[in-house]
Protein backbone atom coordinates (compact mmCIF):
# COMPACT_ATOMS: atom_id res chain seq x y z
CA UNK A 1 0.00 0.00 0.00
CA UNK A 2 1.60 3.66 -1.04
CA UNK A 3 0.55 5.02 2.78
CA UNK A 4 0.54 8.90 1.72
CA UNK A 5 -1.46 8.42 -1.34
CA UNK A 6 -4.34 6.49 1.19
CA UNK A 7 -3.69 8.89 3.92
CA UNK A 8 -4.17 11.66 1.36
CA UNK A 9 -7.42 9.98 -0.70
CA UNK A 10 -8.88 9.83 3.19
CA UNK A 11 -8.44 13.30 4.08
CA UNK A 12 -9.73 14.50 0.38
CA UNK A 13 -12.59 12.64 1.02
CA UNK A 14 -13.17 13.18 4.45
CA UNK A 15 -12.71 16.54 4.87
CA UNK A 16 -15.08 17.23 2.02
CA UNK A 17 -17.73 15.31 3.75
CA UNK A 18 -16.97 16.81 7.34
CA UNK A 19 -17.37 20.51 5.93
CA UNK A 20 -20.79 19.20 4.11
CA UNK A 21 -22.72 18.14 7.17
CA UNK A 22 -21.96 14.29 6.30
CA UNK A 23 -19.80 13.34 9.09
CA UNK A 24 -20.65 10.33 11.50
CA UNK A 25 -21.19 11.01 15.23
CA UNK A 26 -19.80 8.56 17.32
CA UNK A 27 -22.96 7.57 19.92
CA UNK A 28 -21.38 5.23 22.03
CA UNK A 29 -18.79 7.31 23.80
CA UNK A 30 -20.75 8.56 26.75
CA UNK A 31 -22.99 4.97 26.86
CA UNK A 32 -21.85 3.74 30.20
CA UNK A 33 -22.99 0.40 29.45
CA UNK A 34 -21.43 0.05 25.92
CA UNK A 35 -19.71 -3.44 27.15
CA UNK A 36 -17.78 -3.91 23.76
CA UNK A 37 -14.31 -5.53 24.22
CA UNK A 38 -11.34 -6.93 22.42
CA UNK A 39 -7.93 -8.16 22.48
CA UNK A 40 -5.23 -5.25 20.99
CA UNK A 41 -1.71 -5.70 20.04
CA UNK A 42 -0.62 -1.95 20.04
CA UNK A 43 2.30 0.52 20.08
CA UNK A 44 2.40 3.99 21.95
CA UNK A 45 4.54 6.66 21.04
CA UNK A 46 6.85 8.67 23.09
CA UNK A 47 6.46 11.07 25.31
CA UNK A 48 7.84 14.19 22.96
CA UNK A 49 5.24 13.01 20.39
CA UNK A 50 2.38 12.45 22.56
CA UNK A 51 3.21 16.46 23.68
CA UNK A 52 3.08 17.68 20.66
CA UNK A 53 -0.03 16.06 19.83
CA UNK A 54 -1.58 17.18 22.99
CA UNK A 55 -0.30 21.10 21.56
CA UNK A 56 -2.22 20.05 17.86
CA UNK A 57 -5.45 18.74 20.12
CA UNK A 58 -5.47 22.20 22.36
CA UNK A 59 -5.90 24.24 18.98
CA UNK A 60 -8.62 22.14 17.84
CA UNK A 61 -10.42 21.79 21.42
CA UNK A 62 -10.43 25.42 21.48
CA UNK A 63 -12.61 25.22 18.44
CA UNK A 64 -14.77 22.38 19.29
CA UNK A 65 -14.18 21.96 22.84
CA UNK A 66 -17.65 19.25 22.91
CA UNK A 67 -15.63 16.27 20.66
CA UNK A 68 -14.15 13.23 22.06
CA UNK A 69 -10.03 14.37 22.34
CA UNK A 70 -7.89 10.89 23.37
CA UNK A 71 -5.94 11.98 26.74
CA UNK A 72 -1.68 10.83 26.05
CA UNK A 73 -2.50 7.73 28.02
CA UNK A 74 -4.61 6.62 25.06
CA UNK A 75 -2.95 7.14 21.97
CA UNK A 76 -1.91 4.49 20.33
CA UNK A 77 -1.28 2.76 17.09
CA UNK A 78 -2.48 -0.70 16.20
CA UNK A 79 -0.31 -3.27 15.17
CA UNK A 80 -3.28 -6.26 14.94
CA UNK A 81 -6.45 -6.17 16.40
CA UNK A 82 -6.59 -10.06 17.94
CA UNK A 83 -10.26 -10.43 18.82
CA UNK A 84 -12.04 -7.52 17.74
CA UNK A 85 -14.16 -5.92 20.34
CA UNK A 86 -17.80 -6.92 20.73
CA UNK A 87 -20.25 -7.30 23.31
CA UNK A 88 -19.72 -9.35 25.94
CA UNK A 89 -16.35 -11.01 25.40
CA UNK A 90 -14.75 -11.38 28.83
CA UNK A 91 -10.43 -12.67 29.28
CA UNK A 92 -12.33 -15.63 30.48
CA UNK A 93 -13.20 -16.66 27.14
CA UNK A 94 -9.52 -16.97 26.14
CA UNK A 95 -6.12 -18.54 27.39
CA UNK A 96 -3.84 -15.75 27.46
CA UNK A 97 -0.50 -17.26 27.64
CA UNK A 98 -1.30 -19.17 24.03
CA UNK A 99 -1.97 -15.28 22.85
CA UNK A 100 1.56 -14.21 24.46
CA UNK A 101 3.64 -17.51 22.97
CA UNK A 102 2.29 -17.28 19.24
CA UNK A 103 3.74 -13.31 19.60
CA UNK A 104 6.88 -14.29 21.06
CA UNK A 105 7.47 -16.66 17.95
CA UNK A 106 6.43 -13.80 16.01
CA UNK A 107 8.68 -11.38 17.14
CA UNK A 108 12.13 -13.66 16.71
CA UNK A 109 13.40 -12.25 13.26
CA UNK A 110 11.81 -8.60 14.21
CA UNK A 111 13.74 -5.91 13.27
CA UNK A 112 13.11 -2.26 15.06
CA UNK A 113 10.42 -0.19 14.30
CA UNK A 114 10.92 3.30 13.92
CA UNK A 115 7.18 5.26 12.63
CA UNK A 116 7.34 8.97 11.54
CA UNK A 117 4.44 10.51 12.82
CA UNK A 118 4.04 13.61 9.91
CA UNK A 119 0.48 15.26 9.45
CA UNK A 120 -3.11 14.84 9.60
CA UNK A 121 -5.29 12.88 7.98
CA UNK A 122 -9.18 12.49 8.67
CA UNK A 123 -12.03 9.88 8.56
CA UNK A 124 -15.88 10.74 8.54
CA UNK A 125 -16.17 10.15 12.10
CA UNK A 126 -11.97 10.83 13.10
CA UNK A 127 -9.49 13.16 13.38
CA UNK A 128 -6.02 11.18 12.76
CA UNK A 129 -2.11 11.83 12.93
CA UNK A 130 -0.42 9.94 9.87
CA UNK A 131 2.21 7.12 11.01
CA UNK A 132 4.38 6.55 8.68
CA UNK A 133 7.09 3.71 9.41
CA UNK A 134 10.02 4.15 7.77
CA UNK A 135 10.94 0.11 6.62
CA UNK A 136 8.88 -3.26 6.24
CA UNK A 137 9.84 -4.04 9.63
CA UNK A 138 6.06 -3.87 10.98
CA UNK A 139 4.44 -4.84 7.48
CA UNK A 140 6.71 -7.65 7.99
CA UNK A 141 5.58 -8.44 11.67
CA UNK A 142 2.17 -8.43 10.95
CA UNK A 143 2.51 -10.80 8.07
CA UNK A 144 4.53 -13.20 10.43
CA UNK A 145 1.10 -12.58 13.30
CA UNK A 146 -1.31 -13.45 10.71
CA UNK A 147 0.36 -16.68 9.55
CA UNK A 148 1.13 -17.93 13.00
CA UNK A 149 -2.19 -16.89 14.46
CA UNK A 150 -4.14 -18.85 11.21
CA UNK A 151 -2.35 -21.94 11.55
CA UNK A 152 -3.45 -22.31 15.04
CA UNK A 153 -7.35 -22.96 16.99
CA UNK A 154 -7.00 -19.69 18.88
CA UNK A 155 -10.12 -17.63 19.02
CA UNK A 156 -9.18 -14.68 16.84
CA UNK A 157 -10.84 -12.12 14.10
CA UNK A 158 -7.82 -10.98 12.38
CA UNK A 159 -8.71 -8.53 9.31
CA UNK A 160 -12.59 -9.48 9.31
CA UNK A 161 -13.56 -5.39 9.62
CA UNK A 162 -10.28 -4.74 7.39
CA UNK A 163 -6.87 -6.01 6.75
CA UNK A 164 -5.03 -3.35 8.60
CA UNK A 165 -1.91 -1.75 6.63
CA UNK A 166 -1.39 1.64 8.17
CA UNK A 167 0.67 3.04 11.75
CA UNK A 168 -2.08 6.05 12.13
CA UNK A 169 -3.32 7.20 15.38
CA UNK A 170 -7.02 8.28 16.29
CA UNK A 171 -7.04 11.44 18.20
CA UNK A 172 -10.43 12.67 17.84
CA UNK A 173 -13.97 11.29 17.32
CA UNK A 174 -17.08 13.15 16.92
CA UNK A 175 -19.38 12.53 19.48
CA UNK A 176 -21.36 16.09 18.96
CA UNK A 177 -22.60 18.22 16.16
CA UNK A 178 -19.90 20.52 15.20
CA UNK A 179 -20.28 24.18 15.92
CA UNK A 180 -17.82 25.32 13.40
CA UNK A 181 -16.53 22.70 10.85
CA UNK A 182 -14.80 25.29 8.84
CA UNK A 183 -12.70 26.47 11.77
CA UNK A 184 -12.10 23.07 12.85
CA UNK A 185 -10.62 21.81 9.34
CA UNK A 186 -8.64 25.01 8.71
CA UNK A 187 -6.77 23.76 11.55
CA UNK A 188 -6.73 20.71 10.92
CA UNK A 189 -5.34 22.04 7.33
CA UNK A 190 -2.28 23.77 9.00
CA UNK A 191 -0.94 20.90 10.64
CA UNK A 192 -1.72 19.10 7.55
CA UNK A 193 1.98 18.07 6.85
CA UNK A 194 3.26 18.64 10.14
CA UNK A 195 6.35 16.44 11.43
CA UNK A 196 5.59 15.61 14.58
CA UNK A 197 8.53 13.04 14.87
CA UNK A 198 9.88 10.47 14.92
CA UNK A 199 10.49 7.54 17.27
CA UNK A 200 12.02 3.64 17.49
CA UNK A 201 9.42 1.74 18.91
CA UNK A 202 11.07 0.17 22.43
CA UNK A 203 8.44 -2.10 23.68
CA UNK A 204 4.61 -3.74 22.25
CA UNK A 205 1.84 -4.27 24.68
CA UNK A 206 -0.40 -7.36 24.54
CA UNK A 207 -3.78 -5.41 25.99
CA UNK A 208 -7.40 -6.42 27.20
CA UNK A 209 -9.49 -2.99 25.37
CA UNK A 210 -12.85 -1.72 25.20
CA UNK A 211 -13.58 -0.16 21.80
CA UNK A 212 -11.57 3.33 22.39
CA UNK A 213 -8.56 2.21 24.22
CA UNK A 214 -9.35 3.99 27.41
CA UNK A 215 -7.43 3.46 29.86
CA UNK A 216 -9.65 2.78 32.97
CA UNK A 217 -10.59 0.03 30.64
CA UNK A 218 -7.55 -1.54 29.50
CA UNK A 219 -6.11 -4.38 31.34
CA UNK A 220 -2.75 -5.43 29.68
CA UNK A 221 -2.02 -8.89 29.40
CA UNK A 222 1.78 -8.55 28.52
CA UNK A 223 4.81 -6.28 27.60
CA UNK A 224 7.29 -7.23 24.95
CA UNK A 225 10.56 -5.15 24.79
CA UNK A 226 11.95 -5.20 21.09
Amino acid sequence: MDLKQHYNQLYKTSSEAILQGNYKLDTQISDASDSRFGVTLLIRPNETLKNKIHSFLDELKAIEPEQYYYPDSDIHITVLSIISCYEGFTLDKIKIQDYIDIIQQSLVHLDKIKIEFRGITASPSAIMIQGFPTDESLNDFREKLRENFKKSTLQQSIDSRYSIATAHSTVLRFKEKLQKPEKLMHIVKQFRDFDFGEFTVENLELVYNDWYQREKNTIQLAKFMI
